[in-house]
């Protein structure tokens, strides 16, 4: 089981419950399917301000997005997601002044693979310079590299 912690004054802002700020379930839900991710096989569920993921996803790769697509709406604290054997995701969470080439050269080794985390962002980022404090990014990693 993983389990991660967002910032939940940041994000996406969706429907809210009206007991609490957390997001409607059913809006988080069409959230991610709007960003054009498959939630084939999940159960996605939100208790108070966290989302807990079941099931197994159509790829690894996929369940991250899904991670931070839930992660990245205004009002979630955490998101707890089944592992199913899938290799640890790398996270990253933005901070002031961070660009994609500054957070590629810290977590990549080199500043010229921000395109790598770009694309391994998309489609819930749809720019290299539309990144905000807060925002948990994925942070691709190499074939068989254990994390």
């Amino acid at each position: 089981m993983g389990f991660w912690s967002f910032l939940t004054g940041s994000g996406k802002d969706v429907a809210k419950d009206e007991a609490s700020a957390a997001p409607k379930e059913d809006a988080l839900i069409k959230e991610i399917k709007d960003v054009g991710l498959d939630t084939t096989g999940l159960d996605i569920k939100v208790e108070g301000d966290k989302v807990k993921i079941a099931g197994k996803a159509v790829s690894p790769e996929v369940k991250e997005k899904i991670i931070l697509a839930a992660g990245n709406v205004k009002g979630v604290a955490a998101v707890e997601a089944e592992d199913h054997d899938d290799p640890a995701p790398v996270f990253y969470t933005v901070k002031k002044g961070d660009t994609l080439s500054a957070i590629a050269k810290e977590t990549l080794g080199s500043a010229n693979k921000y395109q790598a985390i770009f694309e391994a962002n998309k489609p819930m980022l749809t720019h290299p310079d539309k990144i905000y404090p807060g925002q948990v990014l994925r942070i691709p990693q190499p074939e068989g590299k254990a994390v």
